[in-house]
């Protein structure tokens, strides 16, 4: 066992047959311990049960009858699986039962056999078959999951042990087999790694393994390590190792390297085998047990041994990990539990024993390998040493202080190079290499390690590196996260996207202001750049824009301001006016051309527009100055510096303008400069014609005469008008400047100017050329005018040009016009035999005809005869000549096919008109011949031709009664043309053209003559009919006598006409004769309006559609009684809607009931069914309306419903929603009866929230308060109805109603987050005291921004400080308490909420506010945001309030930072209070004030104290002289001895043992000697005293120095001898390294740290004659 006071000992905690665990049940496959929580034992004896043992109640095991082969419990909660095999297979069978519970979780029945299982995770839970490995998960309802194969070399093992890594990345499958044939009690292990996310196994030899997690320097993210320990047999000689190494490293990264160790095993436990390793996390130590009972301590990092004992004289089978405690607990075979106790020692001490011991060793071993000079392997030691201690400051000191011999490698460096090989440098020692390399300019080298993370990054190394690469320093600065210096360096580099992203990833706001000017003064464009980027920044920029924009005008950056303001400005914001306005001022005043770009490009539009026009036109930017003027004289002032305008967009600023404007101006341009601007004009004109009016261009250019610019405007223009006027403006405008073919070329091509007077103008201008003048005369029928003006102005050649080649057809209007200007005829005739073949005979022969100059052409016609033309003006032509000239006319007449019948006819009228008759009726001319025979009295002619043509049209002509001839005509066909005709076609025309005439009279004679006269057509049914409709109409005295004579006549249709004509009697006759009864009563009706005897007819022919009739004619007027009679009578249901609403007019509900019953018999339709009820209802037979309900209807209650309670019927109403189950309106209604109570239960079934809203409303107009607040209840868990209800409470005053209701629905199950508000802010209005408990109790269910809102308006600041507090708006919270502190303040909660608050300047506003009004607390209030506060920045504000005293302690507190500002307060109070103590403290421990001021200030102080003080700065600072020369004049002369002997300085040392001899300072001089020993040269010394008679106060000193020189003599034999001596040592060293391999385990004694490593600790050098002392009592190892 272990001796007393071993660092690590077991106890036992219990054993398991004191708790009634039978002893045979304590074996491996009966117990298992997942954790140190539980224990589970399986017993099969007496009864198959589980015991269950709580480590926190050993003693009350919990015993429950289970039969099982195996059971497990969870490692952290009370889950317990169990294994059982299905009987006759070899299938186990899986459950979870959670014990707590009393239920099962999950059961699954593998397919194979379990031989092992373990929880590998509180969740997962590891099953081992033969063959593979499954994990199971306790949540979900997932099956075992395959995780991998077994592999070959695991099978026949007996598997002891399966484990998982922290992370489930990496598993371990732990077995053992029977050793080899020679040896058969050893025992082989076998292990099996698999990696889950690279799905590959690895076999490996081991008996146990763990995993654990380590941190290696340089990585930050935690490494996975696998430990595992092996022996083997192999050869005879067995082999025992412990491996330590990393899974899974990423490349690049700094990863753990691999360590091993040998496991020693005294000679009689040789067979003796690790089953179990456990890893303490806690204290980086790992622990391996064997089966006997030993136990090994290693350390993780290095697997360095560091205990053994055994801890068992039993076997251990069974151990499981201690976490909390960083031990572990092993049962062995006599059912002992035991503890390890290293953790109980550990946490009472700072370092346990065992870790003393080892780090003195290794220390030791480290000084002695140093003092032999052995600089490598000392290098390497420390490199490796446990926990990194002598990877220190000193350590790196020792190799400096190293001389470097020539030619070796300095052993700094060996050190450093040692250190990059094995790992990652720490931050000093980082630094110091760095400082080597920097010194060197080695950049190359720095960048490599850095690469390689050797480096650890601080800001220390950064500032160091910056002189040599910034970029490296950048990098060094972001991996030591020292965010002041990344900014500062992305700044440098102009990197200012980075400098926001970095900011924003680190959560780290810069003092952009600084940052700022920082860069304005080196980088203006920089800072412009950063500027920009600040402003896209998310949250808005940080700074404000105006203190940007001035920053760089103070600078005179004009650009750099600009730039940033057109970024900034680009949204156009109202707000921005100002900034706008500024911007276009500097640039205007500065560079002019960037002021027109940026108003050209229309960026801003809210600047200051008359002042910008202002200094537009100073800087000569007239078309800006013309866009931003308003007044028409500034424009017109501007507009004519056309000279440093650009002509386009001097138009296009035209178009801006009004018209009026507009023209104002182009007057001003063309009285100033008219040539020059005509350009201008003419192109506004063109483009803005269409506003401004073409006439009013017109006009302008006309007004100055311009008529070039009037051609070049209506140039363009004109191709699109169709203005007569200005087409000949454009024409006129042609000519005026000469431009004749333009002229030629629109009379030719317009079809809009004004013909006449184009034509009068071009005459009057007499042009050289006349085609303008023909292309207008010809196109617009001036031929005669053209010819007139050619022929007197001798232009014949133009006539015959025209006539030949542009318009032969008008060459009978020039021949005429020639002729009247008595032309002579050979030029006519020869001009018309030059265009024979094109000219159109037709008004050649009217012109020659008009003149009586027809025989001119008898030759050209004949020749055209001649040639067989057709022509009918030629024929026309001849024909006259013929009939002029009596040459037997007839003949032609008749004979001749090609003339015009009406042409020659009328011809012949005044000369023969039987020859006119002749030639109208060959070519039917109807009108021409009726005129003729008309004027000639050829009436019997014209009366047979009419007869005969049938034509209608013909007929109309001659009956039309304007026609003076008509009676006379009529009376040739009625005595001759009829009855010379036999034709019955001829017959029906005449009599159809009699009635189309509308003679009536003539037609009556003419058709009693034909009908009633026994004539061939007296039996014909049209004939009757058209006798008797001509009577109705001409003569209706005759109709009745016509209706009794005649029976063959159409009676229906005879009978309609005569109601048409408004003979009543005789149409009501005729309807009776032919038994129309209907038709009949509808004439008494209609037409006669006598009901009474349509009544009488009604009953005399009894028919149902008489009666429907009379019924309707009733109903019209007004008879809606007798009207609901006759259609009983009629039994006519189909206008029931008609009746219906007619009976509701007439409110005749009564007779209305008997109509609908019978129309209920005959259709079934909801109207009459609801129209039913309602008229019940209307007059009050509520039993017949629930009856008729009760009845089968199909009525729609629901809208007869509605209708009822719109009339306010609302007894009526509640029956039929009643009935319906409406109940909604069921509420409705009965809120309108007052019954609230009924109401209220109809709307609970209703439950719709308009309903409740209904009835609660109204419950309150009647204040009953209860009922409505059982309304209420259920409307206030509707969010959106909340607001209208409690809107509604608060109109009608009843605040406490209102309260009291939402309190009640704070207790609903649906309360939500509004009722809690509205309560909050009713409170906040009407009983403030509630508020804050409210609040308080509430303040997770509260829309706080909506409360804050009340608070803010009711002013409940200290409730409002609370929400802005829980609505973690810290800034608004600390501005309202300090703007309302007598309400709001508490000194407590102030302090939570400064600390929280975001505004940097919140901060100082706090400290202004507790300086002013709570300076008592001010300390406190510093001391909470220390952290936070710019220290200087408080020093300056409390020493501007001179209460720099007041905040003592918060500087005490901070001084610390070593703040510059701090410090210097600090001193100057110490000063001021005399406390030379706590000034020398300050100066000694902070270094940053001003050492000279403050020295110079305290050295001439009353205190003595004060003055030493000032020595000490002065000395401090270097300044040596005056420290002395001050301790001096105190006669401090310790003080002066010691100041000597830190400068340094020889000369100083000398001349202060002058002064001491000088002052007679005998024993000064004596302890000067040795305090300055090193400074004072021995021969100075010994002279100054013999001169001085001190040689005796000198002696000492002497004696030192001979010793010291015979000492280094000494020191020089001894390396002659030690030289010669050195292969001898060699050699030796070497035998003992081999004879000492082993020695470890031979002479390591039991219960005592085994060595870390096997060094040779060799003793130390004698000193002094002393006698060797043996290394305490432990034996010598071997070499390192």
């Amino acid at each position: 066992m272990a001796a007393p006071n071993a660092p690590i000992t077991m106890k036992e905690v219990l054993t398991l047959p004191s708790v009634g665990i039978n002893q045979q049940f304590i074996t491996f496959t009966n117990v298992t311990m997942e954790s140190d929580k539980y224990i589970c034992v399986r017993e099969t004896s007496p009864q198959n049960s589980v015991v269950i043992i709580d480590m926190n109640m050993p003693m009350q095991p919990l015993r429950r009858p289970i039969t099982a082969d195996s059971a497990l419990m969870n490692p952290n909660s009370r889950i317990l699986a169990l294994k059982a095999q299905v009987q006759g297979t070899t299938q186990d069978y899986l459950q979870m039962f959670n014990i707590e519970a009393k239920a099962k979780l999950k059961s699954h029945q593998m397919p194979e056999q379990v031989v092992f299982w373990k929880w590998i995770t509180p969740k997962v839970l590891g099953l081992v078959t033969q063959i593979s490995v499954y994990h199971w998960s306790i949540e979900g309802e997932s099956e075992p999951v395959k995780m991998f194969d077994r592999a070959t070399k695991l099978e026949n093992n007996q598997i002891i042990n399966y484990r998982c890594s922290l992370d489930e990345k990496w598993l371990v499958l732990i077995g053992i087999a029977p050793g080899p044939p020679e040896r058969p009690q050893f025992v082989n292990g076998n292990m099996q790694l698999f990696s889950v996310d690279q799905q590959q196994s690895q076999a490996l030899e081991g008996h146990a393994a763990s995993f654990a997690q380590f941190k290696v320097p340089g990585n930050e993210n935690p490494s996975t390590l696998i430990s595992f320990a092996t022996k083997s047999f192999n050869a005879g000689q067995i082999t025992s190792k412990l491996h330590v190494l990393e899974l899974g490293a990423l490349p690049g990264k700094a990863s753990f390297t691999k360590k091993k160790a040998d496991l020693s095993f005294l000679p009689d436990f040789a067979d003796d085998f690790p089953v179990a390793m456990q890893i303490s996390n806690k204290f980086s130590l790992i622990y391996v047990i064997t089966k006997l009972g030993w136990l090994f301590v290693y350390d993780l990092e290095t697997a360095s041994p560091i205990y053994r004992n055994r801890i068992s004289p039993d076997p251990i089978f069974l151990t499981s990990e201690a976490s909390s405690v960083g031990g572990f607990y092993a049962i062995n075979r006599r059912g002992q539990l035991k503890n390890l106790e290293l953790a109980v020692n550990l946490a009472k001490e700072e370092t346990s024993l065992v870790q003393k011991i080892w780090y003195a060793m290794v220390v030791k071993r480290f000084k002695e390998l140093f003092d032999q000079t052995k600089y490598k392997e000392a290098a390497e030691l420390a490199s490796e040493s446990p926990q990194g201690i002598l990877r220190t400051p000193d350590t790196v000191a020792k190799f400096q202080s190293v001389p470097v011999q020539a030619g070796q490698t300095p052993p700094l460096l060996q050190y450093f190079g040692t250190l990059l090989t094995k790992g990652k440098l720490n931050s000093y020692e980082s630094l110091e290499l760095s400082r080597l390399v920097v010194n060197q300019n080695k950049k190359n080298l720095l960048k490599n390690w850095l690469e390689e993370d050797k480096l650890e990054c601080s800001e220390e190394l950064g500032d160091l590196v910056k002189t040599l690469d910034n970029d490296l320093a950048l990098e060094i600065y972001i991996k030591a996260q020292t965010s002041p210096k990344v900014v500062a360096a992305l700044a440098e580099k102009r990197e200012f996207d980075n400098i926001i992203i970095y900011s924003e990833k680190v959560k780290y706001t810069p003092d952009y202001l600084f940052l700022l000017q920082t860069i304005l003064r080196t980088d203006p464009q920089g800072a412009g750049e950063f500027a920009v980027k600040m402003s896209h920044m998310k949250g808005g920029c940080p700074l404000d824009i105006n203190t940007i924009t001035d920053l760089f005008l103070q600078r005179n950056l004009i650009r750099e301001a600009t730039a940033f303001l057109l970024d900034v400005l680009k949204p156009n914001l109202p707000e921005h006016a100002f900034l706008q306005t500024k911007v276009l001022e500097i640039n205007l005043v500065t560079f002019p051309n960037v002021a027109d770009a940026i108003l050209a490009g229309s960026m801003f539009s809210h600047y200051d527009r008359p002042r910008v026009a202002q200094l537009c036109e100073k800087a000569g930017l007239y078309i800006q100055s013309l866009k931003h003027y308003s007044e028409l004289n500034d424009i017109k002032r501007v507009i004519v510096n056309t000279h440093a305008i650009e002509p386009q967009a001097l138009v296009d600023f035209l178009g801006t303008l009004s018209s009026d404007w507009v023209m104002e101006c182009m007057k001003e341009l063309l009285i100033v400069n008219p040539r020059g601007n005509l350009q201008i004009i003419v192109q506004a004109c063109k483009e803005y014609c269409e506003q401004l009016g073409v006439d009013a261009c017109i006009k302008l250019f006309e007004q100055f005469k311009s008529y070039e610019g009037l051609y070049f405007f209506l140039g363009s223009y004109v191709r699109m008008s169709e203005d007569p006027e200005v087409h000949f403006k454009y024409i006129e405008a042609s000519a005026k400047t000469g431009q004749i073919k333009e002229v030629e070329r629109v009379t030719r091509e317009s079809n809009f100017y004004d013909a006449e007077k184009t034509k009068n103008f071009l005459m009057e201008a007499k042009l050289p050329d006349a085609r303008p003048l023909i292309n207008v005369c010809d196109r617009f029928g001036f031929v005669p005018d053209l010819t007139h003006y050619l022929y007197i102005n001798n232009m014949l050649r133009y006539i015959e040009g025209y006539v030949q080649k542009v318009n032969p057809g008008s060459a009978p209007l020039v021949v005429g016009q020639l002729l009247d200007d008595e032309c002579p005829e050979d030029f006519i005739k020869g001009l018309i035999i030059s265009v024979r073949s094109l000219l159109p005979v037709e008004p050649l022969v009217e012109e020659c005809e008009k003149r009586n100059r027809l025989r001119l052409l008898t030759h050209f016609l004949e020749h055209l005869v001649t040639e067989g033309s057709q022509d009918v003006h030629v024929h026309n032509a001849l024909g006259k000549i013929i009939i002029d000239s009596n040459n037997n006319p007839e003949r032609f007449l008749t004979t001749n096919q090609y003339y015009d019948s009406r042409v020659v006819g009328k011809y012949c009228e005044k000369r023969d008109p039987t020859l006119a008759v002749v030639s109208y009726r060959r070519g039917q001319c109807d009108e021409e011949l009726i005129n003729v025979t008309n004027r000639s009295s050829l009436l019997k002619l014209q009366a047979r031709y009419v007869v005969e043509r049938m034509d209608g049209d013909l007929w109309e002509m001659v009956l039309d009664e304007n026609n003076e001839y008509r009676r006379q005509v009529i009376d040739q066909v009625v005595s001759t043309a009829l009855p010379e005709n036999k034709s019955p076609e001829q017959v029906s025309s005449a009599v159809k053209a009699f009635m189309t005439a509308d003679l009536p009279h003539e037609l009556i004679e003419l058709l009693e003559k034909i009908v009633l006269q026994n004539s061939d057509f007296s039996g014909n049914i049209n004939l009757q009919n058209l006798l008797i409709l001509t009577a109705v109409k001409a003569d209706t005295s005759r109709v009745m006598d016509y209706v009794n004579r005649l029976e063959n006549f159409d009676g229906p249709v005879v009978g309609e006409m005569a109601v048409e004509a408004q003979l009543f009697e005789e149409a009501f006759a005729i309807f009776k004769k032919f038994n129309l009864n209907v038709e009949a009563v509808n004439v008494l009706l209609d037409n006669i309006k006598s009901i009474e005897r349509a009544a009488e007819f009604a009953f005399r022919v009894e028919e149902d559609s008489v009666w429907s009739q009379v019924a309707k004619a009733q109903l019209r007027e007004g008879l809606v009684s007798d009207a609901i009679e006759s259609f009983i009578r009629a039994e006519d249901a189909t206008h029931f809607l008609e009746m219906i609403r007619v009976a509701e007019d007439a409110n005749v509900y009564d007779d209305m009931v008997s109509y609908l019953l019978m129309v209920r018999n005959k259709v079934k339709e909801v109207k009459v069914d609801s129209e039913l009820i309602y008229a019940y209802a209307k007059i009050d037979r509520l039993g017949e309306v629930e009856d008729f309900i009760l009845m089968p209807n199909v009525a729609n209650l629901q809208i007869v419903g509605d209708r009822m309670y719109d009339e306010a019927m609302y007894e009526a109403a509640k029956i039929v929603y009643a009935f319906v189950s409406n109940w909604g309106k069921l509420a409705v209604t009965l809120v309108k009866l007052q019954q609230f109570q009924g109401a209220v239960d109809a709307a609970r079934k209703a439950s719709s929230a308009k309903t409740w809203k209904e009835v609660c409303f109204a419950c309150v107009d009647a204040e009953e308060f209860r009922l409505g607040q059982i309304c209420g209840l259920n409307i206030i868990i509707q969010v959106d109805d909340l607001e209208e209800v409690s809107d509604f409470y608060q109109k009608k005053g009843f605040f406490s109603e209102l309260i009291s209701l939402m309190e009640s629905g704070l207790g609903l199950e649906r309360a939500h987050m509004g009722i809690f508000t509205e309560l909050g802010v009713l409170y906040a209005r009407y009983r403030y005291e509630k508020l804050i408990e409210h609040i308080k109790l509430f303040s997770t269910r509260l829309n706080i921004p909506k409360l804050i809102r009340a608070c803010d308006e009711q002013q409940q600041w200290q409730e409002l400080t609370y929400l802005y507090i829980q609505y973690a708006e810290f800034d608004n919270a600390a501005t309202t308490v300090m703007n309302h502190s007598p309400e709001a303040w508490e000194h407590v909660q102030f302090k939570d909420i400064v600390g929280k608050v975001a505004n940097v300047e919140v901060y100082y506003k706090a400290v202004h506010f507790y300086l002013l009004e709570h300076p008592d607390m001010i300390n406190d209030l510093l001391n909470v945001l220390a952290l936070r506060l710019d220290h200087t920045r408080v020093v300056d504000i409390m020493r501007k309030a001179g209460q720099l005293r007041l905040v003592k302690p918060y500087m005490v507190a901070v001084q610390s930072n070593n703040v510059s500002a701090v410090n210097e307060a600090l001193n100057e109070i110490y000063v001021e209070e005399e406390d030379y103590e706590r000034l020398r403290e300050s100066i000694d421990l902070h270094d940053s004030f001003d050492q000279i001021g403050l020295a110079q200030k305290i050295e001439k102080h009353e205190l003595v104290e004060m003055r030493r003080v000032a020595a000490y700065i002065y000395k401090k600072a270097g300044k040596w002289k005056q420290s002395i020369a001050l301790s001096k004049k105190d006669n401090l002369y310790k003080d002066c001895m010691k100041t000597a002997s830190q400068s340094g300085d020889h000369d100083l040392a000398e001349q202060l043992l002058v002064y001491f001899i000088e002052q007679g300072k005998k024993e000064c001089f004596a302890t000067c000697l040795f305090v300055c020993y090193d400074l004072i040269r021995p021969d100075v010394a010994l002279e100054l005293a013999w001169m001085n008679n001190m040689v005796d106060f000198a002696y000492p000193y002497l004696l030192q120095v001979m010793r010291e020189y015979t000492g280094k003599v000494d020191e020089i034999i001894k390396d002659n001898l030690e030289a010669q001596k050195e292969a001898k040592a060699k050699e030796q060293e070497e035998k003992e390294v081999v004879s000492q391999q082993n020695m470890y385990a031979q002479l390591l004694p039991n219960a005592l740290p085994a060595p870390p490593m096997q060094l040779a600790l060799t003793a130390p050098q004698p000193m002094g004659g002393m006698p060797l002392m043996p290394p305490f009592g432990m034996p010598p190892m071997g070499g390192y």
